[in-house]
């Protein structure tokens, strides 16, 4: 099984888009490095944030493969959930092949309602699936999105069935109850609230840090409340974050980003994600650099 390593300040990277709506690679690498440089110690490559379920499996494969050329994989975290179950095994071979240091598994999100039984059918048949490899596993909760649920019953029998594989979780579903309550499944479940406000409580040791869309916006603040135990940085960390409230996460991280950046790629989006005005992608930045002012 590969050693892991995943934890700390996590930003789960968006994919910057050139004019014909394909991933441009030079600008997502120049993002990336930044990150790492600036204070995220690892990246979710193709989760929510990175628009993944917008990209075919090849499209997805492309990315993967350059990102895991010129960056470091141990420091990588790559969503391959899918729908379809042969979809998730392809990319979760391909994650293992390249060297990711885990998989992120949405469960497989168009049919409602499903039995626990048939989510757990699906990570048995990933796991077997990649099994020569031991590449970690870590489920993705987001009902809001995924309409299908890891409740903290199908994680126990996951761990029970496949074991140690299942290496944790990234809870999106804003509910710090829920992710205390599957922390106390294992200790050695990783679990990832996906807000910082979860940071400085995970110091105690109850977290293994958060997976943040927002912390491409703010992770040099993450740093400091996690590794230090900076309030200040946590208050304007979770202070950024809130000002994507009421706006599409994805859209408005994207806005931001192209905004400070001065970078047009990652103001892009794909169908059925719109991108903001510029007007609202400017005003964002000035909010956030009045937040760091302490205004």
């Amino acid at each position: 099984m590969q050693k892991q390593c995943l934890r700390g300040v996590i930003a789960a990277i968006p994919t910057p888009l050139d004019a014909s709506g394909n991933a441009d690679i030079p600008a997502y690498l120049k993002l990336a490095a930044d990150l790492l440089d600036n204070g995220c110690d690892a990246l979710n490559v193709l989760g929510t944030t990175g628009e993944a379920t917008s990209f075919s499996v090849e499209e997805r494969a492309a990315v993967m493969t350059a990102v895991a050329a010129k960056l470091p994989r141990t420091r990588l975290m790559v969503g391959t959930g899918a729908s379809a179950v042969t979809d998730a095994i392809a990319l979760t071979r391909t994650a293992a092949s390249l060297g990711f240091a885990g998989a992120l598994l949405l469960p497989p999100f168009y049919y409602k309602d499903v039995p626990a039984e048939g989510v757990l059918a699906y990570l048995q048949q990933i796991a077997e699936a990649t099994s020569d490899s031991g590449i970690a596993l870590y489920l993705y909760n987001f009902p809001a999105l995924s309409g299908v649920a890891y409740t903290p019953e199908i994680i126990a029998e996951a761990l029970k069935r496949i074991g140690p594989r299942i290496a944790g979780i990234k809870d999106s579903s804003g509910d710090l109850p829920y992710c205390r309550k599957v922390a106390t499944i294992s200790s050695d479940l990783s679990v990832f609230p996906a807000t910082e406000a979860a940071l400085l409580e995970a110091r105690s040791g109850i977290f293994a840090g958060c997976i943040s869309a927002s912390a491409n916006t703010n992770a040099d603040l993450c740093a400091r409340a996690f590794h230090k135990g900076d309030a200040t940085a946590s208050e304007q960390a979770v202070a950024i974050r809130g000002l994507f409230a009421g706006l599409n996460m994805v859209s408005a991280v994207k806005a931001m980003l192209s905004s400070s950046r001065s970078e047009p790629s990652l103001a892009r989006t794909r169908p059925p994600l719109v991108a903001l005005a510029a007007s609202q992608a400017d005003e964002l930045a000035r909010k956030a650099a009045a937040i760091r002012a302490g205004a």
